[in-house]
């Protein structure tokens, strides 16, 4: 079984994004991104990339007024390619899902989303739908790893 390394940096080529990436840990069982909104948090308490079990958990803002590492997460799709820099070497994960939950819808799936006893994956999560004061929902990507 392999335990995966920390990852340092997490680009998306389709969507133009490279960031940086902090290891993080839930706050109240909140996982909140880097204040940095160039930066984005890996869930240190979860797996990580290139683990043969469990999500390894990847967060950023989008900001509303734009600059938010992750602020296109939204208009990925299935198929394209995330690339994971970590301190073992480069990974690649191919998307298989892009999914806009409401905040409570998510709070319910969470334990599903984040799964640590599922095959190894990449999750990336960023909010959505801004309403003028808040974010309503959550994106969540899921991304296998490819061959």
């Amino acid at each position: 079984m392999t335990a995966g390394a920390r990852p340092t940096e997490v680009k998306i080529p389709a969507l133009g994004v490279a960031a940086p990436v902090l290891a993080i840990e839930p706050v109240h069982a909140v996982l909140t991104p880097p204040s940095d909104p160039s930066t984005v948090g890996w869930w240190s308490g979860g797996a990580a990339p290139g683990a043969t079990r469990g999500s390894a958990v990847i967060t950023g803002h989008a900001v509303h007024t734009g600059g938010g590492a992750f602020d296109p997460l939204g208009k990925l799709t299935p198929g394209a390619v995330v690339q994971v820099t970590t301190s073992a070497g480069q990974l690649q994960y191919k998307v298989t899902t892009v999914t806009t939950y409401r905040k409570a819808t998510l709070a319910r799936r969470a334990a599903q989303l984040f799964d640590q006893s599922a095959a190894g994956r990449l999750v990336l999560v960023t909010c959505e739908d801004w309403n003028g004061q808040v974010y309503l929902s959550n994106v969540v990507v899921i991304a296998l790893p490819m061959a």
